[in-house]
């Protein structure tokens, strides 16, 4: 199966530049140091299992749709549903115009039960919200590690850990996306095997409590061995040129930064 991921947005929460901020970084007139919030599309393009899938709907989702040329998504897969991953699921509604169809929306029960606290009234009885018709949405329980599908195409749910949180990463075919992570089991490292492309959390270079720093991004990278890794979710402490040279000079050009509008293919 023949996979290109785009990367949407490869910032942490506030995304980069932060409104205020003075930094080199948000000063920094290279476009790989301007980060949406973090979100990918990945798209297979065998005949007889194409999908186009969403990882997180973040207040950006509108700016990055267009951006990309997205017109259609057949699923959006949830990891968590902290504001930066899911507050653009409104705009979701735009697809619904297009295909005439509810979105298929994939998330764990945790995440289902906060999505519909959240975004009440999109399954409320009546659906005349402010004179307006809320998103249609489709939703689809998910189990860690237990694949399902999409159009044909097999995803795998990846448990980690984000802190104290347990949140999902994805795997389709031989590339997997994992953001917001301070560690992952050996279970779900072992449903990582023979993987070409992992784009994985690498906040920043100095320790957080619920993310990788990049010293520990390569430790897990080192675990996990695939062809190639980018590092995603990144702050405004880190000036990509710079960064980006040490990370590929410490492993021989394995590990790379993501920026906003890369494209990968597997």
């Amino acid at each position: 199966m023949n996979l290109k991921l785009t990367i949407l947005g490869s910032g942490t929460s506030t995304g980069v530049p932060i409104p205020g901020c003075t930094c080199r970084v948000c000063l920094s007139s290279d476009p790989r140091d301007n980060r949406l919030r973090t979100s990918a599309f990945i798209e297979t393009t065998n005949p007889g299992s194409s999908a186009k899938l969403l990882i997180d709907a973040g207040p950006d989702m509108r700016q990055q749709a267009l951006r990309a040329g997205i017109t259609a998504v057949s699923a959006v897969l949830v990891t968590h549903t902290h504001a930066d991953h899911i507050f653009g699921i409104d705009d979701l509604r735009s697809f619904n115009f297009t295909s005439r169809a509810p979105v298929p929306l994939f998330a764990t029960p945790a995440s289902i039960a906060e999505i519909k606290r959240f975004f009440h009234y999109i399954f409320e009885p009546d659906q005349d919200y402010l004179g307006s018709r809320p998103p249609q949405l489709n939703i689809e329980q998910i189990s860690p590690g237990r694949a399902f599908s999409v159009a044909g195409v097999s995803i795998i749910p990846l448990p980690v850990m984000h802190g104290h949180m347990e949140v999902m990463g994805f795997r389709v075919g031989n590339l997997a996306y994992i953001t917001d992570c301070s560690s992952i089991p050996q279970s779900t490292v072992d449903l990582l095997s023979g993987l070409k492309v992992l784009v994985l959390d690498g906040l920043r270079e100095r320790e957080h409590p619920t993310h990788l720093n990049h010293e520990m991004a390569l430790r897990e990278i080192e675990r996990i061995a695939p062809e190639k890794a980018y590092l995603t979710h990144i702050t405004h402490e880190v000036l990509h040129e710079e960064s980006n040279q040490k990370l590929r000079e410490a492993t021989a050009g394995q590990v790379e930064l993501a920026y906003d509008g890369l494209v990968i293919e597997a």
